[in-house]
């Protein structure tokens, strides 16, 4: 009733204001505004639709005070006409609502000031009118009731001051907070009070709930319950209305009225205006079968399927219309598709780039101006984007249609983020103590994705010294070439030896072209080493003859040809969750190439990625090694045999780094490193802040041996933990506890970049 009043009033007047618009058709000479005060006339005049010379039209004269109403400023406005010359004077006689000077609030504890600024948008100066008190109002009972305090009071009173100006006072009396005693279903005669409950958040309060009724959580509840019947056949089920009833000084009840409806079973799909596509083809993304109750949930889960596949194929305009045909208790679904025009991209605008030049861009692209618009093409394109490592996660593609036969333009946005960062720190593993570590890396040299990295890693048993660059584009083409020079000093004091290394390598690779995502790198390495024993006392010199003679002849050169074959189909390099990353790596060391050392090694790797439920991801590796000697060496270089342990690319976490060899002769001491290796790995990843916080369970095992017959699976080193990972502008940091299950000891690990 108050609000059809507050809409009567304006009526009547705009009613009296038309009637004494006797003069319609006649020239406005002049527009005047009278009664106002805070409001400038430009203000007034401004807002409406007539000018100054314009005929007049009453259609107008209504349309304008309909416009200077939706300003809120004014609580009467008039207009009429005084003759003057030919025509006329428009005379627009207003009077303003009150201009707030003060609002205050008392009595409100359970509602916190932070939170009452979002819920109330005016502010002293504002003009003041019945609909803002009656939105306040509203306001904070519906904020009071969310929070439990459904019996919550508000009232509002008002008091001008000297100035003219209004002073608002609003009083709550909060009352008691309320807490659920009962959940009761009226109507449902096929789900039981306690089936319905368990889709429910809201539940009555006991020891471990509250029992507090929040109107934002209890709306998705009325939402669940509706879907958990529709899964169930039941699709013409309607909640509520529901309501709260006192039980008590703190206690309701909540009633929820429900229709349930028929239930119905499904007894088929049929198809019509489909041309690009098959009947069959389409049916086939159904899986609902016949004679049992429909599932609204999962039909429109396959039905979203449909629109993938139009999409797919450039059908952007495509159109289903659903007809569900019901007859007793089944129902048949004809589906009738208006494919509409296929889209062609036209241009591709790439923003927000400014330190990575286009090109870079739009080589990571899955599709071309020119191309039909696919949508798996596009997204795969911002996953390869993303991957580049260069932008923020906020990649946002976009199309904008450009002519009537429904071609498109492509927008791609992106956010640079930090390509290059000089950073030091220190680290701490069981095999080397504390390490610190100083570097300088650019992933992105003038914007043409060229990488460059200068580190130093040092402490009591490392020495290491790095310089690397790789263009992964060489002339633009898809042609990689990358160098690298080092020297490096490792103590491996569990087996009693020091080497140290200086040489170079450079690789050349090139991705295959009948293989989707796989790239083939070549590469030939230049190296000299020297070894040095550390502990003649506790080496075993029957196992270590090769390393004890090696000792003795000071610098020797290893001269090496290597072939890696790497496919990867990660969705995404921070946190994937989909896709798999497989890697095989040969090495042809010696022989015509020459050097000291001949051997043969090759490495093979698999990490596979799912994705549960919950953000939760599986993650699997499997990796195999294996290294033998030939021609003039009569054993593989001691550096080069397989050490497991800690979280390098060997890791096994639960054991020190490099801990695990092979025990020769039986007395629980490692004597020597392995010629084959066995390792497997599983996580368990739940992303904590987007992609760049991961929480991680995890659980590895393997084993190295020299024979294969010595190979046994129950016989792994094993290992289970949990960690972190934090992608900080430094890079990945890690940090794992891991239980060695073999030992029953704990191991803290602390790693930089990735080894999974």
């Amino acid at each position: 009733m108050h609000i059809f009043k507050r809409c009567l009033l304006p009526c009547l007047l705009l009613l009296i204001s038309m009637g004494s618009l006797f003069a319609a058709g006649e020239t406005i000479y002049e527009i005047i505004v009278r009664g106002n005060k805070a409001v400038s006339p430009q203000m007034v005049t401004t807002a409406i639709t007539l000018r100054t010379g314009d005929p007049l039209d009453p259609e107008e004269v209504a349309r304008s005070i309909r416009q200077l109403y939706k300003m809120r400023m004014f609580s009467d406005i008039r207009m009429y006409t005084e003759p003057y010359r030919t025509g006329v004077n428009l005379i627009i006689e207003v009077v303003e609502n009150p201009v707030l000077a003060f609002i205050e609030y008392e009595g409100m504890k359970a509602v916190k000031k932070d939170r009452l600024d979002e819920l109330i948008t005016i502010r002293a100066g504002s003009f003041w009118n019945d609909y803002q008190k009656h939105e306040l109002v509203s306001k904070l009972t519906s904020e009071y009731g969310s929070k439990g305090f459904s019996n919550a009071k508000v009232s509002v009173s008002e008091e001008f001051d000297s100035e003219g100006k209004l002073r608002v006072k609003v009083s709550v009396d909060e009352g008691s907070r309320m807490a659920i005693k009962a959940v009761t279903f009226v109507g449902n005669e096929n789900f039981d009070d306690k089936t319905l409950l368990k889709r429910m958040k809201t539940k009555p309060a006991n020891i471990f709930r509250s029992g507090r009724f929040e109107q934002e959580k209890f709306d998705q509840d009325l939402i669940k319950l509706a879907d958990f019947y529709k899964k169930n056949g039941y699709i013409d089920i309607l909640v509520g209305p529901y309501e709260l009833l006192s039980t008590g000084e703190k206690t309701q009840e909540l009633v929820i009225n429900l229709n349930e409806g028929r239930r119905y079973t499904f007894s088929g799909i049929s198809v019509s205006g489909n041309e690009h596509f098959t009947s069959e083809k389409i049916r086939d993304s159904f899986t609902l079968k016949e004679d049992e109750p429909f599932d609204q949930t999962k039909f429109d889960e396959q039905l979203a399927k449909v629109y993938s596949l139009y999409y797919d194929e450039g059908f952007i305009y495509a159109e289903i219309a659903q007809d569900i045909q019901r007859a007793d208790s089944t129902l048949t679904i004809a589906l009738n598709i208006k494919e509409g025009a296929r889209a062609r991209i036209r241009q591709i605008h790439i923003t927000g780039n400014e330190r990575t030049k286009d090109k870079v861009l739009l080589r990571e692209l899955e599709i071309a101006p020119g191309d039909y618009f696919r949508q798996s093409q596009v997204i795969r394109s911002q996953q390869n984007i993303y991957n580049l490592g260069f932008f923020e996660p906020d990649i946002r593609l976009d199309y904008t249609p450009i002519n009537s036969e429904g071609d498109i333009d492509l927008q791609i946005d992106v956010i640079d983020k930090s390509a290059g960062s000089a950073n030091g720190g220190v680290g701490y593993n069981s095999q080397d103590g504390f390490v610190g570590q100083l570097s300088l890396s650019m992933n992105n040299i003038m914007g043409n994705n060229w990488s460059s990295s200068l580190a130093w890693e040092f402490g009591g048993k490392t020495q290491d010294f790095q310089f690397s660059f790789t263009n992964p584009n060489l002339m633009d083409s898809d042609i990689l070439l990358g160098s690298s020079l080092y020297y490096t000093t490792k103590d491996w004091s569990s087996f009693y030896y020091k080497i140290y290394t200086r040489g170079a390598s450079v690789r050349l690779g090139q991705y295959l072209p009948f293989i989707d995502r796989t790239r083939l790198v070549g590469g030939y390495s230049l190296y000299s080493k020297k070894y040095e024993i550390t502990n003649y006392a506790l080496i075993d010199t029957v196992y270590n003859a090769t390393l004890m003679e090696l000792a003795t002849q000071g610098w020797r050169y290893t001269s090496a040809l290597s072939a890696t074959i790497s496919r990867d189909t990660r969705n995404n390099i921070y946190f994937p969750s989909r896709g798999t990353q497989m890697t095989l790596f040969s090495e042809l060391a010696g022989g015509i190439l020459g050097g000291n050392f001949d051997y043969f090694k090759q490495i093979a790797q698999v990490n596979w990625y799912m994705e549960l439920m919950y953000e939760l991801t599986l993650r699997t590796k499997w990796r195999f090694g294996y290294i033998t000697p030939y021609g003039s060496s009569t054993d593989a270089p001691p550096d080069e045999k397989f050490y497991l342990g800690g979280t390098g690319v060997d890791g096994i976490r639960g054991y020190p780094d490099r801990r695990i060899g092979v025990d020769e002769d039986g007395d629980g001491e490692m004597d020597t490193g392995g010629t084959r290796e066995i390792i497997f790995s599983t996580e368990l990843g739940y992303p904590i802040g987007s992609d760049q916080i991961i929480a991680l369970l995890f659980f590895d095992a393997g084993d190295t041996y020299n024979k294969l017959r010595d190979f046994n699976f129950l016989k792994f080193k094993k290992g289970v933990g949990a960690g972190i990972r934090i992608q900080s502008p430094f890079g990945l940091i890690g940090f794992d506890y891991a239980y060695n299950l073999d030992e029953g000891t704990w191991e803290p690990h602390l790693q930089f970049g990735t080894t999974f």
